[in-house]
Order: C-alpha cells, then structure tokens, then sequence
C-alpha cells in the first residue's frame, strides 16, 4: 500500500489538512476553465442555437466565436501578474472571478446575435484568464511540499470535471426548441463562480505574498491558520525565516521588473515555463474538446473529414470527457510519487504513438470503415487518458512552483498566456484544417498534433528540472546551482535557509563548492 500513497514525511510539523483543503477549494476554478470550453463544443451543434446565430455571409464566424473566449484569457493572463501583486493572490482571484467573468457570461446569455455573443465570450475569457495564472500561483505559495503537485494538479482535475459537466447540461439541452437549449448551460456558469467568490473569501492570503508586502505579523497568521501551529512554535518561526530570508536575497539580487524575468537563471525559467505551456495545447488536445462533436457528428460531410459511424456525438463527447476526468487521478498520484521529469516523458512519448496510430488508420481506410473508425476512437481515448494523466496536470504544477517569489507573478502571467494564446490559434485555424471547403485535412490532423509530441519529449528530457519534495525556496536554490536539467534528480538540498544570516551562509558554502547551506546552531537558535 506505500507504493499507491503520499504519505506526509515523518519530519514535517504540524498539520496537513489545511493547507490541503485551501488548495484543493482554490482548485474548483478550474470548473470555470473546462466548463466555458465545453459548453461551446456541443452549443454550436445545437439546431436553434445554429438557427438562432448561423449568418451565411459571415464565412469563418463560427471560428471568432470559438476562438475568442482565448483572446481574451490571453489579455487577462498577461495582466494577472501585475493585478495579482497588487491586490494579492486571494483578491486577485475573486475580484477577477466576480466581475469580468459574470460580465461576459450576462451578455452570452442576454445575446440574440452573433456580435453580443462573441463579446461575452471575450470577458468570460479575461476572467478566466485572469484566475487562471492566479490559483496555481496562491496554490504553490500555501501547499507543503510533499502534496504540492497532488493538489496544484488538481486545478487540472477540474478543468476536467468542468467539461464533463458542460458535456453533459449540454446533452441535457440540445433538443430543446428555444432559448433555453444555450441559455440554461451558460447560465450555470453564475453559479461555479459564486462558490469560488464566497469559498475564497474566508481563506487566507499567501503567507509567501504578505512576506513580499512586508507585512512579517499576517505572514505569521496565516502560517499558523495553514500549518495549525502556534505562532511562536519553533517550526513556523523557522519556515517564516526561510521564506523571508530568501526573498531578501532574491532582492539584493535586482529588481522584480519584467526585464528580470528574462536575466540569468530566471530567464531560462521563463522559457521553460512558455514552451511547457505552449506544448500543452500544441500536442492538440483542446481539438477534441473544442470541435469533438462536430468531429463526432454523423452529420459531417463524407469522405475524410470525421468518424462517420458513430450515432451520437453527444454521446460520444460525454466518452470523451469520463476518461478525461478519471485518467486525471492516476496523474495526481505519479506526479508527487515519481516526479515531474519521468511523468512527462512518459506522457509525451504515449501522446504521440497514440496519435500517429490514429492518423495512419485514418488515412489508410475510408470514413466507412467500422473496424478502422473503432481503432481510432479507441486511439483517441487512449491519447486522452496520457494527456490527462501528465502534461494536463503536470504543467501547471511545473510552472506554479519554479519561479523566485520576486517576479513569479509576473513570469507566470506570461507563461499561462503562452497557453492561452495557443489555445487561442489551435481553436481559430482548426476548422480551416479540418473542413471539406479548406483543406480537409481530416484524420491527417492527428500527424500534426503528434510531432508536437516528439517536440515535447526532447523538451522535457533537456530544459525540465525535477523538483518533487523540494519546497519552493529550495527550487530556487537547485536552479541557482544545477546547470543541467537532466542533472537535477541528484541534487539534494543539504539545509534550509531558515534565517536572516543566509546570505553569508550561501557565500560561504559557494566558495568551498558546496551546492546549499547549512546553519549554525547559533543560526538555528536565532531562527
């Protein structure tokens, strides 16, 4: 039973529980994510929605209005860094979720026509662009190291849990001939972002960001509302020390501009970061959540441009959504037991088998052929479940827990909009690759997809660092002392950092060729 648990270390003091509930509740803004993308995917395919908002002239249209939603969680990524320094990480969130995003969702459900529909995709996207970069972020600045990528992974879990649900409201309504067969599924959404407002208010701010605002008594506070300690205990005194002590050194070290979030080390974060998130839309699974059912559809036209047997692609973007949602769990586990570098290798290399089998079936037999269209769909599960059990969940705990405290708002606002603008470019070209009156790509779209995925294997074996049981101070150090990613599994931390004489100790141990430091019993009593 070891093997299928995560255990919390004999060496950690205090509870766990806390901490672990906060994150996993900041978690639920994924629902606001998966849900929004999942609701387009079948609403397009309603027949009163495409009555109500088809407009013939208006070639391409139905591309905008999918696509949009990314342009705008791309301007609300970007602007998340600054917004979540400002206000902090917990108001960030909920003042981001309140208003852009229930503005966005009241002009979706008020529209007739395409022009207000598209605009409310837009603010429903800032809004989800701006949580988006902020809860991975307020997850990694509150979490114990030993669970963190368990529960910053769980944000993934419910952008899962979001598509399903929309999968299924939208199944629910599609037949109804009226305003309620789009209206009731978008509507819902007031209600995922009520419970993230009211569930946020009564958690606390990052210890981590009260630090950044010099604010030492509500750090304190709130180290003792997450680890359940009193707040002179030795152990939270210690942890506060670390946390402080690093980011003084981060500071002594230059400014928390943007332009040093491209310098040195931090840099090389940064690019990490972007290509991560780039490549987890460019091996291509937002296409099936997307534009699934219309590829599912029995309605698409013949030869080449989708799986034609199948009777209901309702029902199968519902398939499609379970093995989302499930393969998920098995990826929260591997990411804390085994590590971040083994679970996306493994991912990749099964993401792009898995893909080239599907398009060397698809273009080796007709749309007709019952065996080779089960093959695919099986296929396609198959790359579900790799995606949802690696670079779905492992993304956004690599990037949440590699940059210095001194511009992780800022690097992470740029790498999640990396996301978001391929996000953005995948939805908005791929009906123009997919559809007969294009280029009727067809099944050879799955070629594409899979080469990202042997991008992404060279990617992780070079530039991605392991950082499992390493807390976010002790990440920095290994980034400051391993050159090589692939060197990075034996670093071992010698000590924390739990004092306001680390920098003479860092200086001390750099000059006789050690790779951390050790403080004295004097250090330690100080602490």
């Amino acid at each position: 039973m070891g093997f299928l648990s995560l255990k919390k270390p004999d060496d950690e003091v205090g509870a766990a529980w806390p901490s672990i509930m906060v994150g996993a509740f900041a978690a639920f803004a994924g629902i606001l994510y998966g849900y929004d993308t999942g609701t387009i995917s079948g609403i397009q395919e309603m027949p009163y929605w495409i009555e109500q908002f088809n407009d013939p002239a208006a070639s391409g249209r139905i591309s905008l209005i999918v696509s949009i939603l990314s342009v705008g969680t791309f301007v609300g990524a970007l602007a998340a860094g600054l917004i979540a320094d400002y206000t902090g990480r917990k108001w960030g969130i909920i003042l981001c979720a309140a208003i852009p995003f229930n503005l966005g969702v009241i002009l979706q459900v008020a529209s007739t026509s395409q022009p207000m529909f598209i605009a409310g995709r837009f603010f429903a996207g800032l809004g989800v662009g701006l949580v988006s970069v902020q809860i991975p972020m307020y997850q990694a600045e509150t979490l114990p190291k030993w669970i963190r990528g368990f529960i910053i992974g769980s944000y993934q879990l419910c952008i899962t849990i979001g598509l399903l649900l929309a999968s299924l409201i939208n199944y629910g309504t599609k037949d109804r001939n009226d305003s309620g067969s789009y209206r009731i599924p978008l509507a819902i959404q007031f209600a995922w972002s009520l419970i993230l407002c009211i569930g946020m208010f009564f958690l606390p701010e990052t210890p981590r960001f009260l630090i950044k605002k010099n604010k030492q008594e509500a750090a304190r506070k709130s180290l003792h509302f997450l680890r359940r300690l009193p707040e002179d205990h030795p152990a939270l005194t210690a942890e506060l020390a670390e946390i402080t002590a690093n980011y003084e050194y981060e500071m002594s070290l230059g400014t928390a501009s943007y332009f040093e979030c491209f310098k040195g080390n931090t840099g090389k974060r940064t690019f990490t970061g972007i290509a991560l998130q780039s490549l987890q839309q460019l091996v291509g699974v937002n296409f099936i959540f997307y534009y699934g059912t219309s590829y599912f559809s029995r309605n698409a036209p013949p030869a080449g441009s989708g799986i034609q047997w199948l009777p209901d692609a309702f029902i199968l973007s519902v398939i499609t959504n379970v093995i989302n949602v499930i393969s998920t769990f098995p990826g929260l586990w591997a990411i804390d037991k085994f590590g971040r570098r083994p679970v996306l290798l493994a991912g990749a290399l099964g993401m792009g088998i898995s893909q080239y089998i599907v398009a060397a079936a698809g273009v080796a037999t007709s749309a007709t052929d019952y065996t080779s269209a089960c093959a695919q769909f099986a296929f396609i599960c198959i790359y579900i479940f790799f995606f949802a059990s690696t670079f779905g969940p492992a993304a956004w705990v690599v990037t949440g827990e590699i940059f210095p405290l001194k511009v992780r708002a800022k690097c992470l606002s740029m790498t999640t909009a990396a996301n978001w603008f391929f996000n953005w470019l995948l939805a908005f070209i791929t009906p123009y690759l997919t559809e007969i009156k294009y280029a009727n790509l067809g099944p050879n779209i799955f070629w594409i997809w899979g080469g990202f995925c042997w991008v992404a294997v060279v990617f992780v074996w070079a530039f991605i660092y392991e950082t499992k049981d390493l807390s976010l101070e002790e990440v920095n150090e290994l980034y400051n002392t391993v050159g090589k990613a692939w060197k990075s599994k034996a670093y071992r931390p010698m000590v924390s950092q739990r004092n306001g004489d680390w920098d003479s100790a860092r200086s001390k141990a750099e000059a006789e060729g050690k790779t951390s430091v050790a403080p004295s019993d004097e250090m330690l009593e100080k602490a």
